[in-house]
């Protein structure tokens, strides 16, 4: 998940911090004496895994000021936070639900990843606690999607990710451009860029960027499958989704940003290319902003929502973003939800705003923040706008991780297949994983 859509950020190597009136141990092996019973204990530890981040201590420093907040309120109790590397984080998980003494009470996990997690029995319905919960009427319905399966509650936003479009306004300038209020405008900015500054991408569109072509093949009506009941079949090859691929991939062309170098360009490459000045314009996200101000860029960029097929039109963004849920074996349920409801509230994510710079969930914390920092406006419009996400089902999980959806649009900016051929064959092996997911 890192760089990943998922987590927003690269993982580092583990280590382990015990929060219990924040004293800190040595790593150690996870484990519990908790069997996953009924129990509901209210005193006693609840065990916490978070995700490392590169540069991990400004999050302790929210979470230690969140567990004292905790452990002040609730006499008693202990909490032991760990953070473990995002990119172990399926080996971890799995024995975590193979074996619940070695589970935790309270995990944060990737947004796409809930169905996969409900569907092995490893997160608890919070449904009923999060329908009392203060800050639930700040959630907006595509962002509750992505904690919902079945119609059911399995966690908390704890922040979203969402993308833009950055933009050179010296080269701009230099060009006479304005920024681009359709794809169309885009598409003939980003040809004029690589024209005149031959070194430069137009626009590095990467055909591995999977959540930056998204917008468009959901602005023109497309969709990556189509929900019948508790199932899913593929739309990825219907006629809006072609329209849509075929406006992104239109991007990765010789004259704008060649295939022989974008084919293999992720989203994470393409914002790297823009900060270090290799790139007209860049579909990044709001987390992308400390990579732009540490590169040559600094001061010589600007963001404006996506442009959608017309003026005045922002496409949906695909809604990135990272829960914090309960765990099914917890033993100690009841402070289990409460700790997640007090780290993912509304102070503790306007504080991991301001140490992380992790985008709120909760819709009146986004407008606080874009009052406060003036960048995450054009951020805060795309959410406000909507927000569309990926099919809530445990293939998901497969059609991703075997590269299903890149692959198709490397084949069809290679010209190895047409648009049709290519989203053929995509929606066969996405049919295929739902079919096996039952």
């Amino acid at each position: 998940m890192k760089r990943s859509h998922l987590s927003l950020r690269i993982a580092a190597p583990a280590a382990a911090i015990v929060l219990a009136g924040l004293t800190a141990t040595a790593c150690a092996p996870s484990t519990s004496s908790n069997a996953g019973s009924n129990e509901d204990s209210k005193s006693g530890t609840i065990r916490v895994w978070l995700f490392r981040e590169v540069n991990n201590s400004p999050k302790e420093k929210v979470v230690k000021e969140a567990v004292a907040e905790f452990t002040k309120k609730h006499s008693g109790s202990r909490v032991d936070v760990t953070y473990i590397p995002i990119d172990t984080r399926a080996e971890k998980m799995k024995a975590a639900f193979n074996d619940p003494k070695s589970a935790p009470d309270v995990v944060e996990f990737g947004n796409t990843d809930t169905a996969g997690y409900v569907n092995d029995g490893g997160l608890a319905d919070i449904t009923a606690e999060f329908g009392k919960w203060k800050d639930a009427k700040q959630v907006t319905a595509s962002v509750k999607e992505s904690v919902s399966v079945g119609g059911k509650v399995y966690g908390v936003p704890w922040f979203v990710g969402v993308r833009a479009l950055y933009y050179r306004t010296d080269i701009f300038k230099e060009l006479g451009l304005k920024p681009p209020t359709t794809q169309d405008e885009l598409k003939a900015a980003a040809r004029k860029i690589r024209a005149e500054h031959p070194d430069m991408f137009g626009i590095s569109a990467g055909a591995k960027n999977v959540y930056g072509m998204l917008p468009f093949l959901w602005s023109a009506g497309g969709d990556l499958a189509k929900k019948d009941g508790d199932s899913y079949t593929a739309a990825i090859d219907s006629a809006a989704s072609r329209k849509g691929l075929k406006a992104y991939t239109d991007l990765i062309t010789k004259d704008i940003c060649p295939p022989a170098q974008c084919a293999e360009l992720g989203g994470d490459a393409g914002v790297q290319a823009f900060a270090a000045g290799k790139a007209g314009m860049a579909i990044g996200g709001d987390y992308s902003h400390q990579a732009m101000e540490g590169g040559v860029v600094k001061g010589k960029y600007a963001v404006v929502p996506l442009p959608g097929p017309k003026k005045g039109v922002i496409p949906p963004a695909f809604a990135g973003g990272n829960n914090l849920g309960v765990m099914k074996s917890t033993s100690h349920r009841t402070l289990a939800v409460d700790f997640v409801e007090l780290l993912g509230g509304a102070n503790y994510q306007s504080k991991m705003f301001d140490a992380m710079g992790n985008m709120p969930a909760l819709s009146d914390v986004q407008e606080k923040v874009a009052d406060k920092a003036p960048f995450t406006k054009p951020f805060v419009r795309t959410l406000t706008s909507g927000t569309a996400f990926v099919p809530v089902t445990p293939a998901w999980g497969k059609i991703d991780s075997t590269g299903v959806i890149p692959t198709m649009m490397q084949e069809i900016v290679s010209g190895r297949k047409s648009v049709d051929a290519a989203t053929a064959d995509a929606a066969e092996k996405m049919d295929a994983a739902f079919s096996s997911a039952g």
